[in-house]
């Protein structure tokens, strides 16, 4: 997965979204302690940046160095890379012991996971039976109808045949994923529930974020570039229709959140 991202890191950590405070005020609003935070398949620190705002400490992991260099330096993030395949000896030694853990968080990225391995490292890292875990995606963003036609046809059709088979998941909104963790206090399930990004984008920074895409890099790898000037033209088209440069852009995020609990 992290050599999806390699070669455009620079785009990755320009062109995604930074996620809404709101996000982060609910999910430590259901964390009892607000001590240590691992946050996995960080990329460039969007997450961990907010989050160290809420916690003492984070520990900000990827598989990626490459991601890591573009993560802005925040005095109690701690990043690290890690193999893609993490030990319970790694763990240990770069995120902490047994019941440890206050939260752990993966941002637009659990997708890509060994789930089943994953989780046995969660529940062995998070404190018993209130330590959370929370996982979001965020969708395509919404712009205006002119320009939302033009970006459903280059998602669907355009960069279809180029995405990863797990991308399937974040299209279903997380909904489908498998999440066997209990539902938080005040809660009567574990998601997802519905976020939104709010950001002011131009042409330009929206293809940045295009091209921050793997499906964008995988089609380039393979000879093919899917922003070819007829589709340029498209967009440019469509988002010069109104006359403002910069648009309003929103995009849905679904969040599943849930506590270990009392393991057997």
């Amino acid at each position: 997965m992290a050599n999806l991202f390699i070669k455009q890191a620079q785009q990755y950590s320009k062109g995604r979204p930074s996620y809404p405070q709101e996000l982060f005020n609910f999910i430590a609003s259901k964390t009892p302690s607000h001590d240590l935070v691992w946050d996995v398949g960080t990329g460039s620190g969007q997450a961990a940046q907010s989050l160290a705002k809420l916690y003492k400490n984070v520990i900000a992991t990827d598989t990626s160095p490459k991601q890591l260099e573009f993560a802005a330096k925040v005095p109690n993030v701690q990043y690290i890379c890690t193999s893609p395949k993490l030990s319970k000896s790694e763990i240990e030694t770069k995120i902490g012991s047994e019941s440890s853990v206050d939260l752990v968080t993966i941002a637009q990225a659990m997708h890509w996971f060994d789930l089943p391995t994953f989780y046995e490292h969660v529940k062995w890292l998070l404190k018993k039976p209130n330590g959370v875990i929370a996982s979001w995606c965020y969708t395509t963003p919404k712009i205006n109808n002119s320009v939302d036609a033009i970006f459903d046809k280059f998602y669907t059709s355009d960069a279809g045949p180029y995405w990863e088979s797990p991308r399937k998941l974040v299209d279903e909104k997380y909904e489908t994923i498998d999440f066997p963790f209990e539902a938080i206090d005040g809660c009567d399930h574990n998601g997802p529930f519905e976020f939104k990004i709010e950001k002011v984008m131009d042409l330009d920074s929206c293809f940045t974020y295009l091209k921050s895409w793997s499906a964008y890099q995988t089609a380039k790898e393979k000879g093919v570039e899917l922003l070819s000037e007829d589709v340029v033209e498209k967009f440019t088209s469509a988002w010069n229709e109104d006359g403002k440069s910069e648009k309003k852009v929103i995009y849905p995020i679904y969040l599943r959140i849930g506590k270990v609990g009392n393991l057997d």
